[in-house]
């Protein structure tokens, strides 16, 4: 299995205070710990065959924590649709998004990011 690259986890936490705004989140999450379960147990069996960095797995971890469970499900499969025999392969990392308002937890899930109140 190979490691998620180091944009897709990060050291955000989710505040008790934070519930009602992580509402929202909670498909992205569904969708990532799905991903997560993937990683630890089927994709073992196949080993680090991928031509492509980040692997498809890590791919679609890191295309749902930035464009959620919809968007990053469709980002996969088009990055599923380019990985075949032929493919050159390389390094396919997922355009970060600018205004990404969320922050990601050290296991890759996402939380609410700070409301810039002080």
């Amino acid at each position: 299995m190979s490691v998620l690259p180091a944009y897709a986890l990060g050291d955000g936490h989710l505040a008790a205070s934070d519930s009602l705004r992580a509402l929202p989140l909670l498909p992205r999450n569904a969708a990532l710990a799905l991903l997560h379960g993937y990683r630890a147990t089927i994709s073992h069996t196949y080993g680090d065959v991928c031509k492509y960095y980040p692997s498809c797995t890590a791919y679609s971890v890191a295309a749902v924590q930035q464009y959620g469970a919809v968007v990053g499900s469709a980002m996969t499969a088009a990055r599923l649709a380019r990985c075949h025999p032929w493919a050159k392969g390389g390094v396919d990392d997922v355009p970060l998004r600018e205004n990404f308002r969320h922050d990601i937890t050290p296991r890759g899930f996402v939380v609410p990011g700070p409301t810039g109140k002080d």
